[in-house]
C-alpha cells in the first residue's frame, strides 16, 4: 500500500489515503503508454477533411473542343484533374482515425502513468476544492500555494465555483474522474486529485 497525505488548500495535512499495491507498484511501462496515447488522439481527431473528385467539382461535360485538327492536346473535360480548377486525384476523404485497442491494455497504461507520477512526487491529493467564491485572481493563489501552477485537477463532482475560477486559466484544467486518461495524465507537470476522486480512480483501474 502507498500512502498519500491528503492536504488542504491552505497546505495543511489532514489525513492520508492508501492507494493499492496493485498501482503504486505498477512499473513504467512506455510502449503500452505511448499505445494508449496513439489510441487517444486518433479517437479525438475529426477526419472531415476532404477534396473534390471530377465527379464532384461543378463544370460542363461537354467536350472542350474537337479530338483532331486544333492543333491542341486532345482533352475530354474541364474537370479533369490536369486543368487548373479540376478535380483532385487521390485526395483525402471524410474517414474515422480511431484505433482499436483492448480495454486491459487502457488500464495498464493509465496504471503506470499515475504510478510514475507518485514516484516522481507529482500527485497531490487534497480533501476537497469548495471554493468561496468563483474569481480566479484566489483560485491561482491558491495552487501557486500548493506548488501547482501547471496542473490537472481530478474531480468527482465539479462545482460552478470551480469551473468559472480555472476557466481562464492556461495551464489548468479541471476534469470529472471519468475522463481521466494517460495524454491527460502525461501531458501536465502535476495532478492534483479530489480526495473522492482518486479513489474512484483506483476502483475503475483496478482489474
Amino acid at each position: 500500500m502507498a500512502k498519500l497525505e491528503v492536504l488542504s488548500l491552505n497546505k495543511e495535512v489532514t489525513g492520508a489515503v492508501e492507494l493499492s499495491e496493485e498501482i503504486s507498484n505498477m512499473p513504467y511501462k512506455p510502449y503500452i503508454i505511448k499505445e494508449a496515447v496513439v489510441h487517444y488522439l486518433a479517437k479525438i481527431r475529426q477526419g472531415t477533411h476532404a477534396t473534390k473528385g471530377r465527379s464532384q467539382v461543378s463544370g460542363s461535360t461537354r467536350k472542350p473542343w474537337k479530338q483532331k485538327g486544333t492543333g491542341r492536346a486532345r482533352a475530354g473535360s474541364v474537370k479533369s484533374p490536369i486543368w487548373r480548377q479540376g478535380g483532385v486525384v487521390f485526395g483525402p476523404t471524410p474517414r474515422s482515425h480511431s484505433k482499436s485497442i483492448n480495454k486491459k491494455v487502457i488500464k495498464q497504461a493509465l496504471k503506470s502513468a499515475i504510478a510514475e507520477k507518485i514516484r516522481n512526487k507529482q500527485v497531490i491529493v487534497v480533501d476537497n476544492l469548495d471554493l468561496e467564491n468563483h474569481k480566479t485572481k484566489n483560485f491561482s493563489k491558491t495552487l501557486d500555494n500548493l506548488e501547482c501552477s501547471k496542473s490537472l485537477i481530478v474531480v468527482d463532482s465539479i462545482s460552478k465555483n470551480l469551473a468559472l475560477a480555472s476557466q481562464n486559466l492556461a495551464t489548468v484544467e479541471v476534469i470529472h474522474f471519468r475522463s481521466l486518461n494517460v495524454y491527460k495524465v502525461l501531458k501536465y507537470e502535476k495532478v492534483i486529485f479530489v480526495r473522492n476522486a482518486l479513489l474512484s480512480v483506483e476502483k475503475r483501474i483496478s482489474s
